[in-house]
């Protein structure tokens, strides 16, 4: 038992439908999982009804912007931490796009800081992989693995690493420390001044198009580099039909790498640009009817193996004016779950185990995090959730807790809805709400 979990006060969550399967009780006690199974009491434990609702391991998102330090007025630790335990996440990866970008030991280590004092949930910093996201030279990666918030995943996010030397010798330096290159693949030279899916869209609205091929053709030569020097590759926010087909290329041929989907590529579409609002517009962007069906298909048969939100607040004076000056990116953690409940458990394409896989249990096996996405199990981590499946709630981007309005579900009507999330044990969210954060982190505060 760790000093982080010792204080942690005892829950019985009774008759949770475990991986929506079997019916059981859970008890947790001093931050872990006591027991599992038909439990008569829980010796002095504050009982929570569980009835009608579904545990899973908490949830793990590699892909989220907090964008502090240096964008505060966009979004902060403490409030996107709050969206993410609201959301059903015990974990983020924080990128690294910020200002200053955390390209150093001192960067990562704020962010990781930060996380500790909010208390909500577990923040892992992504470490830069080039020095400003400038694309020259490698950042302190070794620096930024050995620092106290022993980063294990790199990204340029918001940007390729498009020099293939460059990409090369990241990979080969992470693997001294069982690290992962996260690529935002998206060739600069066929994006230049694009704005949307290039297609049948695109050229009705008269919006230069982003081609398919600027993505593909990325993911094709990272996977070969990754194959060439045996290291790990991940690849963020995959769009397209195409790029799927890459990857289960990749797979079969045994090359070490993962892949993500967001939430609104597995439901959106370009057709949704036809308003101009600008909440559509995002990096990489809404692709077509058959690029979604083909990104569904591929996480239910793992060729895609996580959801990762790709969570991007930004101030509302950012979006809400003229679409090519608008910026890219939305809002996701209060509401991804909602989203792949509607787009793969009502469709059957996954069961709520899949939603653990891809939410929970290979996310955190991405990022290294050995106390997260475990099972739910005597003697585990208690980081879980309960969801009500059967919930339905529509989105008001005013009355989530990100900093973010920038939701493209605004007004929609969601399926499912986090009824309680446990962070070491603690509940951070409890009846739907924020209850209080992880009081072992309060000496930091």
């Amino acid at each position: 038992m760790t000093d982080d979990t010792k204080a942690a006060p005892a829950y019985l969550l009774r008759g949770a439908a475990l991986y929506g399967d079997e019916r059981a009780d859970i008890l947790v006690e001093n931050g872990r999982i006591s027991a599992v199974g038909s439990l008569a009491n829980g010796n002095g434990a504050t009982v929570i009804d569980a009835e009608g609702l579904v545990a899973l391991p908490g949830f793990v998102d590699v892909h989220t912007h907090l964008r502090e330090p240096g964008r505060e007025d966009a979004e902060t630790v403490e409030t996107g931490s709050r969206a993410a335990a609201l959301g059903g996440y015990t974990a983020v990866h924080a990128m690294a796009n910020s200002t200053p970008v955390a390209d150093t030991a001192g960067v990562v280590e704020q962010v990781h800081s930060l996380g500790r004092r909010a208390g909500w949930v577990d923040v892992r910093p992504v470490g830069a992989v080039t020095v400003g996201l400038a694309g020259e030279q490698l950042a302190e990666l070794g620096a930024m693995a050995g620092s106290a918030a022993r980063v294990r995943m790199f990204s340029d996010d918001g940007i390729c690493v498009h020099d293939p030397v460059l990409m090369r010798r990241a990979l080969e330096y992470v693997k001294a420390f069982d690290g992962v290159v996260a690529q935002h693949a998206q060739e600069p030279r066929l994006t230049a001044g694009a704005q949307m899916n290039e297609g049948a869209v695109s050229a009705v609205l008269g919006l230069p198009g982003w081609p398919a091929v600027a993505e593909e053709s990325i993911i094709a030569r990272d996977v070969l580099l990754a194959q060439h020097v045996g290291s790990r590759l991940h690849v963020c926010h995959v769009s397209t039909a195409g790029s799927v087909e890459i990857v289960r290329w990749a797979k079969s041929r045994g090359i070490d790498v993962t892949a993500e989907v967001t939430p609104h590529h597995l439901w959106l579409t370009d057709e949704l640009v036809r308003s101009y609002d600008p909440v559509y517009k995002v990096n990489p962007p809404l692709r077509t009817q058959e690029d979604v069906e083909a990104l569904r298909a591929a996480l239910a048969d793992g060729t895609i193996d996580v959801v990762g939100t790709d969570h991007a607040p930004h101030p509302s004076e950012h979006k809400e004016c003229e679409w090519a000056q608008a910026a890219m990116g939305m809002t996701g953690l209060e509401t991804a779950l909602s989203v792949v409940q509607h787009t793969m458990v009502e469709t059957g394409l996954l069961t709520w185990r899949g939603v653990a896989r891809a939410m929970s249990e290979v996310p955190a096996r991405i990022g290294r995090v050995a106390d997260q996405g475990r099972p739910l199990a005597q003697g585990e981590p208690a980081n879980l959730v309960l969801v009500d499946p059967a919930a339905r709630w529509t989105v008001d981007p005013a009355a989530q807790a990100t900093k973010g309005r920038n939701s493209p579900f605004a007004g929609r009507e969601l399926p499912g809805r986090v009824v309680a999330t446990f962070f070491r044990g603690h509940p951070t969210v409890r009846d739907g709400v924020l209850n209080e954060p992880y009081p072992g982190s309060a000496e930091e505060r």
